[in-house]
């Protein structure tokens, strides 16, 4: 902190007493005895440097009080009166947008025919995490690139449903990006991802025996997306295009060490980077993997397409990996409701501890998870609405604790539960999905977690509700994805805006812009918004 003087005020007061004359004869009065020398009062201003807990952009400190031993310094013990003027900012209202960069231009919008549009980069909503050193930098992570559905029934894909890929050639990667003391967003760098020889992944599926659910990659031209692209598609002779060190990345930690962990939806896969980004090891549901550090429990390999392991932190000692799924597992078959699973993985030994996470409503989305303390933890839990289309929507943040939910991992065989395998714990021979989705009434999903509780089965404690961001803001992004723990009452949120990108989902394929309007106006973009007074605290 530089300090500067404002101003110095000396208070003296000297009154000079006399006596009246009566004429030319007059006697002068004795004078008085000098009164007490007056204190001076002394201001000082201080100047704050961005990330000061008064003032995280920056500002002054402005301390007063009366120069009690008279040496014409501002010591501590003589301040009567601090404030603080801080430098405005908007993150707690309408948020400041990340910068971007346009990947291609040249595709037909769909919402605006006879006009293109900008799949721009962007992406970078999917995590976030606080530079471990540097108060003001934050990483964010994209996902596997711009793409769009491809279905066999709307769009006669032909050689089965997929994915359309505006840049089949794009490689996931974190940004790290600084707040500016203007309020303002600099990228200042791009970590591309990387496998175990040091080269770029891409966002391409993986083969489905390491998580693949069957979606063939296509370009914009209604090609699959194969080896030989000058030579017609064989299923045999020049087949798609598969990477299995490809990730749909969608969770970030950023470890002390200067290296990260990110999880991600194909497998799903959390796999460790090195600063530079090369892969250093893996931990994934695939036993047969041997890439493997260690083995997640095979029923998350039963994931919801699309909706892998979301949210990804990890304790503060740095010892344990805690990990959320999106939504339920499709285990082993399709299941639709409130029920997903958090998992902990011990660093040092593999030790492995599962529990439930029970949503507001049914196919919520649990897009990010953040560490307070070894036991308690920020949960994001969103739909997928846009607020200024629809008018409603939830975006919500609470802080959960497990201390007193159900290790399944703990959880001994008797009666009519077992240890299935492939399958995780099972009840009467049906997963725990199951017995959610069963036993359902008109989407009410009671009865099945009151089986569960019977049998002495708990989920986490949802503690409180930490944030409300649509109450907060009137948040309009549909995908509420990354959180930011900046202090114990300052938490940065951000949105994946898709690279911009979008289809009618009616149409499943066509692309257009991303828009946050229901007159498509409004572009979206990642937008990052800090908000404060919030409890971020263990209990």
């Amino acid at each position: 902190m530089s300090k500067f003087k404002l101003s110095v005020i000396a208070l003296s007061v000297v009154t000079l007493l006399t006596a009246c004359d009566d004429g030319d004869d007059g006697v002068d009065g004795t004078n008085g005895a000098d009164g007490s020398n007056g204190l001076t009062s002394l201001v000082v201003q201080t100047e704050l440097a961005t990330g000061s807990e008064q003032c995280w952009l920056g500002g002054v400190q402005i301390d007063s009080g009366l120069d009690a031993n008279s040496d014409g310094t501002l010591e501590a013990s003589e301040v009567s009166d601090t404030s603080y003027v801080c430098n405005p900012d908007t993150f707690g209202t309408s948020g400041a947008r990340l910068p971007y960069s346009v990947l291609r231009n040249d595709m037909d919008n769909t919402f605006y025919p006879g006009s293109t549009f900008e799949v721009r980069n962007g992406g970078y909503g999917s995590d976030l995490d606080g530079h471990p050193t540097n108060p003001m930098q934050f990483y964010a992570l994209t996902d596997r690139g711009p793409n769009a559905k491809y279905r066999t029934a709307q769009e006669g894909a032909p050689h089965g449903s997929g994915k359309i890929f505006p840049t089949p050639d794009y490689t996931p990667r974190i940004g790290l990006f600084e707040v500016q003391a203007n309020g303002s967003i600099a990228k200042i760098s791009d970590i591309l991802l990387k496998d175990r020889d040091g080269n770029n992944i891409s966002g391409l599926p993986n083969t489905p025996s390491l998580g693949g659910t069957g979606e063939v990659p296509y370009n914009t031209d209604r090609e699959v997306i194969r080896a030989d692209m000058t030579q017609p598609y064989d299923a045999d002779t020049n087949p798609a295009v598969f990477d299995d060190y490809g990730l749909d990345s969608e969770g970030l930690v950023a470890v002390s060490d200067g290296t990260f962990w990110v999880s991600d939806e194909y497998g799903p896969h959390i796999v460790h980077y090195s600063a530079d980004g090369v892969e250093l090891e893996r931990i994934n549901p695939f036993a047969a993997d041997d890439r493997n550090l260690y083995d997640l429990p095979a029923e998350f390999g039963n994931r919801w397409a699309n909706r892998g392991m979301e949210g990804l932190t990890i304790t503060p000692d740095e010892s344990t990996l805690v990990g959320i799924m999106q939504s339920s597992l499709d285990n082993p078959d399709r299941n639709r409701t409130d029920m997903t699973r958090i998992v902990t993985v011990d660093l040092a030994t593999g030790a492995i501890s599962q529990y439930l996470y029970r949503q507001e409503k049914g196919s919520n989305s649990n897009s990010a998870i953040k560490a307070i303390s070894d036991t308690q933890f920020l949960v994001l839990e969103r739909d997928g609405a846009f607020f200024g289309k629809t008018g409603a929507a939830q975006k919500q943040v609470y802080k959960i604790d497990i201390s007193n939910a159900t290790d399944l991992e703990s959880v001994a065989a008797a009666g009519t539960i077992t240890q299935d395998d492939a399958l995780g714990l099972v009840i009467d021979g049906a997963t725990l999905e199951e017995v959610i989705n069963d036993n359902a009434t008109d989407g009410v999903y009671d009865q099945g977690w009151g089986m569960l509780a019977n049998l002495g089965i708990a989920p986490v404690e949802k503690l409180e509700m930490v944030v409300d961001m649509v109450d907060e803001v009137a948040y309009p992004h549909d995908k509420m994805e990354g959180l930011w723990v900046i202090d114990g009452s300052r938490l940065g949120v951000l949105n994946d805006d898709d690279f911009a990108t979008w289809s009618k989902s009616e149409e499943g394929a066509p692309l257009g812009q991303k828009y946050l309007d229901i007159n498509n106006t409004v572009i979206d973009g990642n937008t990052l918004y800090i908000v404060d007074s919030l409890n971020l605290t263990e209990n």
